[in-house]
């Protein structure tokens, strides 16, 4: 009886500019943050405030948050406007879908192409186009500033490892902060797409110069004690960039940061 409610509540909304917008994913927390006219946002996800998910905790905190993500979470918001991704739960979709409250779903993350795009689409339903091209104007010229420091530094051959036997190749997230960080993804090198499991023994003749992880869960302790890492040439000699969770796994443009963090950790010469 209350979902039929709600759902009757997300019918009658008016047609127009989106006023009460609700964001489901913590990606799309940051770009609706950011792009929003005052008022516009009725609420964040329910990680915006977690420090372990959101890469600003501080900035978001003046916004609503939903309680658990669910899609009678998201319409108890009375939302014209909801911001969600492919990788939401497909039943909080469906049911999002039969309420008719229009969507914006994002399906692409892995490079800054893909920020671009994602910010022009949720700009344009927000109805604030000029405002997403006025960020994309400030990140690329961040971007450009990072090139500029960067320029003609050798690439340091990296290696993403966490508590998980797995590793990211070619078409992720980490291959697209290897590009902008003077980093080669030594994964991607040996011709792995996506994240795919690390070859335990293989991975001793790769020449890992430098291992990169997140900083949760006390990871740097855990992979000293883990084989094959603790194996490892780089690991013997501490050469291990640990990023903080929410930059390591960015998808909005906190990516940037996380640009930024891998950059100077890696050529530390360049920032002084």
């Amino acid at each position: 009886m209350r979902f039929l409610a709600l759902l009757l509540l997300a019918a009658s909304l008016v047609a127009g500019a989106p006023r009460r917008v609700v964001s489901q994913t913590v990606g799309t927390d940051e770009l609706l943050a950011a792009l929003a006219a005052p008022g516009q946002v009725a609420a964040l996800s329910h990680l915006a405030r977690d420090p372990a998910f959101s890469p600003d905790v501080k900035g978001l905190s003046r916004h609503p948050c939903l309680r658990s993500g669910t899609a009678e979470d998201v319409l108890s918001f009375r939302p014209d406007l909801v911001l969600a991704a492919t990788y939401t739960a497909p039943e909080t979709l469906a049911l999002l879908r039969r309420a008719r409250v229009p969507l914006v779903v994002l399906d692409r993350f892995e490079t800054l192409d893909d920020l671009y795009d994602a910010c022009r689409r949720v700009g344009a339903a927000l109805g604030r186009p000029a405002r997403a091209e006025e960020l994309i104007a400030q990140w690329r010229a961040r971007v450009a500033d990072l090139d500029r420091r960067l320029k003609g530094v050798r690439p340091v051959r990296v290696l993403a490892v966490g508590a998980y036997p797995f590793t990211a190749g070619l078409g992720t997230t980490f291959q697209d902060l290897c590009d902008h960080a003077g980093a080669l993804n030594v994964a991607a090198e040996q011709g792995l797409r996506g994240h795919q499991p690390t070859p335990s023994e293989k991975l001793l003749t790769w020449n890992v110069e430098c291992l990169v992880t997140d900083r949760n869960e006390n990871m740097a302790a855990r992979l000293r004690a883990m084989p094959p890492y603790k194996y490892m040439r780089a690991m013997k000699e501490g050469r291990l960039v640990e990023i903080p969770g929410p930059l390591m796994s960015a998808t909005g443009q906190a990516r940037l940061e996380a640009y930024e963090w891998l950059a100077r950790a890696l050529h530390p010469e360049r920032f002084r």
